[in-house]
């Protein structure tokens, strides 16, 4: 190796996660994290473990039990001047702050006639796959991505993880970041020099030829794992949305103009979904580029069950990503 290449190290979701909070607040003292059981507890999913003994009560702070509370709390701290990490233990616990992102956070800028950022960074686990039932299993960022003002970012690989916070931080206007559960333990090689990394950007994980599997999140390692495809022939292009608004239509336009063909994987529900949304923008923009009907993927149209081979049931897979393909391409196999 050359002595000016920096070796990669190995580490997980989880700690790349820590690691760009820790760099946010050692880079800014404006910077400080905010949330239930953030800090003496170190995180529902430990990625502020440390944190507190490190920086304090001040910039590690425990909040009450009231989402409201102290989602409005950060949106007044950005407000005045602050760069508040406020994480949200599970997606469907932001419910019960709908009012204070959907109405302020969210419009502040607008109503103020520009008067007033909102640089505020909202973290929240979203996702299912852990047996934790229909309270905590759902997939709610397609929803958010419906709401003019704030930008979604599902960061799925290490990179992404380590780098994208530091990106939200400096933007001016509202950010949420949703990381899937059954990410926190992938494990990975990430270059010790890792930095900021785009946020308005999709990305191809895999080029191929022959169909465009587009995904985010917690489905991106299904999508990529999709290897019997080319058992039979199949060359499948991955395309990582990587953020749910602005989505890069531009990135998914391309893709699908290369391969004609196009199937969306994505854990939320079906009706109303950001995969239908993405397939009308395909057939919007690629209409007379495709050789066959968009399909989706989609979890079933059920409360998540608690039941493991139910809950298995219930979400997208692997089979059923190269099912979906295979009927489209005809089966080769």
């Amino acid at each position: 190796m050359s002595a000016d290449v920096t070796p990669p190290n190995r580490t997980t979701y989880r700690e790349a996660m820590r690691q760009a909070i820790r760099e946010a607040l050692l880079r800014d003292p404006r910077v400080f994290l905010m949330g239930e059981d953030v800090g003496r507890y170190g995180g529902c999913y430990a990625v502020s473990k440390g944190l507190l003994e490190e920086f304090g009560p001040e910039r590690i702070r425990d909040t009450p039990l009231s989402e409201s509370a102290f989602v409005g709390a950060g949106i007044g701290a950005a407000l005045g001047g602050m760069r508040p990490i406020v994480e949200i233990m599970t997606v469907n616990f932001s419910l019960l702050a709908l009012d204070q992102i959907v109405n302020n956070a969210a419009t502040i800028l607008h109503m103020s006639g520009g008067q007033f950022n909102i640089p505020l960074v909202i973290r929240m686990t979203t996702g299912a796959g852990r047996q934790l039932a229909a309270q905590h299993s759902h997939s709610l960022e397609g929803w958010y991505a419906h709401i003019p003002g704030i930008k979604i970012l599902t960061p799925a690989t290490l990179e992404d993880a380590r780098g994208m916070l530091w990106t939200a931080l400096q933007d001016p206007d509202p950010v949420l970041i949703f990381e899937h559960g059954t990410l926190y333990n992938l494990e990975g090689e990430l270059p010790a020099d890792a930095s900021a990394v785009a946020i308005d950007k999709a990305a191809v994980r895999r080029p191929g030829d022959d169909v465009s599997l587009i995904t985010y999140g917690g489905t991106l390692g299904k999508a990529l794992q999709a290897e019997e495809l080319s058992a039979k022939g199949i060359d499948a292009e991955v395309v990582d949305l990587r953020t749910l608004r602005p989505l890069d239509t531009a990135t998914i336009l391309n893709s699908v103009t290369r391969t004609h063909r196009a199937v969306i994987v994505d854990e939320g529900w079906r009706s109303g979904s950001i995969s239908a949304e993405i397939s009308a923008r395909i057939m919007e923009g690629a209409f007379y580029e495709l050789d066959a009907p968009v399909e989706r993927v989609c979890s079933a149209e059920v409360p998540m069950p608690y039941a493991k081979h139910m809950e298995e049931a219930a979400l997208p897979h692997v089979h059923t990503i190269v099912e979906t393909v295979s009927l489209m391409m005809g089966d080769r196999g």
